[in-house]
């Protein structure tokens, strides 16, 4: 923080930069140049470094490339997680020239992720981000509330991201889990279990082996030949297994 002329308080966003390669570094530097609020404590070339540095000097946002030499840019952030938690580690901006580390990205709860090389706009945008992520608490090394509030899914162009709050229903389907949202049916590479571990137990319920279900989409409870079958907004019925009817019943209370 500092205190200006006038006394008022003014928020310092404190970055560092990483990268391998020294124009990147300064792209970022120049992009970052019209920022009044920011300020670059340091600079790292590799993920070792940048390790060290997220420790020693707790930067409030990092930019980080993902790939760099002995440790790239994931790699820094999984030890970062391991070593400090999920809750207190810095704000993270992925950079790279490659859209296929998104969903690494995505896992690790970066902010954004920038494809090199970036725009003036789309690097306002990631700011924007970065201010309200920042926002969300007094200080943002302190414990927060878990991001994942979507799923990032690829697609044939790129990838999908969907609000949680927008999924109607999972199903599994062989290797993959089928994602419902609003008639549409999207493929995710992960098992219900993994799925069923990342979101909130408060918003969805698995009432079979094969189905996790939206809560707040749920529009009716019925019965047919002794089975119980759970009908969404939509009119999907979804049977219920036996050993899942208590965990429905006490989600619905």
């Amino acid at each position: 923080m500092r205190v200006n002329s006038s006394a008022v308080i003014v928020s310092v966003i404190r970055v560092l930069l990483v990268d391998d390669e020294a124009l990147a570094r300064r792209g970022i530097r120049q992009l970052l140049a019209s920022h009044a609020d920011v300020t670059i404590i340091g600079e790292c070339s590799n993920g070792l470094d940048a390790l060290a540095a997220i420790c020693a000097d707790v930067p409030d946002v990092v930019f980080l490339d993902v790939q760099m030499p002995e440790l790239d840019g994931m790699g820094v952030m999984r030890r970062v997680i391991a070593e400090r938690g999920m809750d207190h580690v810095p704000v993270t901006v992925f950079l790279t020239a490659y859209e296929e580390f998104a969903l690494d990205a995505f896992e690790v709860e970066a902010t954004d992720y920038l494809l090199k090389p970036v725009s003036d706009e789309r690097f306002a945008a990631a700011m924007q981000r970065v201010r309200r992520r920042l926002a969300s608490g007094p200080d943002p090394l302190q414990p927060r509330a878990r991001s994942d509030q979507h799923l990032l899914i690829p697609t044939a162009k790129g990838h999908r991201v969907i609000a949680l709050d927008e999924i109607d229903w999972i199903g599994a389907d062989d290797y993959y889990a089928a994602v419902n949202s609003g008639g549409r049916r999207y493929l995710l590479r992960e098992t219900m279990t993994s799925l069923e571990a990342r979101l909130d137990a408060a918003s969805f319920v698995r009432v079979h082996r094969a189905a996790i279900v939206n809560i707040a989409r749920i529009r009716e409870l019925t019965s047919a030949d002794g089975d119980m079958i759970v009908i969404l907004a939509d009119g999907t019925r979804l049977p219920v297994s036996r050993r899942r009817r208590a965990a429905l019943s006490r989600a619905l209370v």
